[in-house]
């Protein structure tokens, strides 16, 4: 696995999941949607970890810089 995502993208991401966590702790998400904040929280942090978005994949993005 490639990494494809750069210290912008994931320290965004990090901000998006914090923000959605803290809604939805906060009650201000609830029910369905707060399932869903917090599920795309997840996926923020693990993408975020690993430095690696399937999505950009296929896109053909990539936010990281390359070294030869």
């Amino acid at each position: 696995m490639t990494k494809n995502m750069g210290g912008t993208d994931r320290a965004i991401r990090l901000i998006v999941a914090a923000v959605l966590i803290g809604l939805y702790a906060k009650g201000m998400v609830a029910g369905t949607w707060g399932i869903v904040a917090l599920v795309v929280a997840g996926v923020f942090i693990l993408t975020s970890l690993v430095s690696f978005c399937p999505l950009y994949t296929l896109l053909g993005l990539k936010t990281c810089k390359t070294t030869k």
